[in-house]
């Protein structure tokens, strides 16, 4: 997979993979703790349907549609916000429009998807795998330059609050266990 592609193309697939992890999760999975500290894979879940939609609203004015609760349904809140977000990339109207945010400024909505929200659902991707004791199936060319990206503004991640420490891996780590040691998970945890 490469990450230039067309956004509804990237997102297809990223979310797709999501999608077979949530479907894959055991019904008694839901509350296993999760690589992220204090989260249970439902947070996972949460974490991904509950920031993107006010992201969107306030940025570009766009509504998703609203799903059942993640407490109550997880499986069903992800497929229909996922569904909603590919509805959104896969209308041409959306091409034009611009996502303003006081952090990155103007860009184009598409753009904005991808590199904000994609990106978040392959890395949280792990997460519930982990959580859930699936096998990632995460892009190893993707996420090698996904973390040739964020490499460069390293410092800039770790004050932004979103990410842990870094955490050592092997220099011979293949792409997904350096970028997931880079966020601050500990790949010796992967499921």
């Amino acid at each position: 997979m490469r990450l230039d592609e067309d956004p509804a193309v990237v997102h297809r697939e990223v979310a797709g993979g999501f999608t077979r992890l949530v479907d894959g999760a055991a019904a008694d999975s839901w509350d296993a703790a999760a690589p992220v500290e204090g989260w249970a894979a439902r947070d996972v879940v949460r974490h991904l349907v509950e920031w993107f939609p006010a992201f969107l609203q306030s940025g570009a004015g766009v509504s998703l549609p609203a799903g059942p609760s993640v407490d109550d349904d997880p499986v069903a809140a992800w497929k229909v916000h996922a569904d909603g977000v590919q509805a959104l990339l896969d209308d041409p109207a959306t091409a034009d429009l611009v996502l303003s945010n006081p952090h990155i400024g103007d860009v184009p909505l598409p753009e904005a998807v991808s590199r904000f929200y994609t990106a978040d659902v392959f890395m949280h991707s792990w997460d519930l795998a982990t959580a859930t004791g699936q096998p990632h199936g995460l892009d190893q060319d993707a996420a090698a330059t996904m973390l040739a990206g964020m490499e460069p503004i390293d410092e800039m991640l770790r004050q932004s609050g979103q990410y842990g420490a870094k955490v050592d891996v092997p220099a011979d780590a293949d792409p997904v266990t350096r970028l997931m040691g880079f966020i601050g998970r500990d790949p010796g945890r992967a499921g």
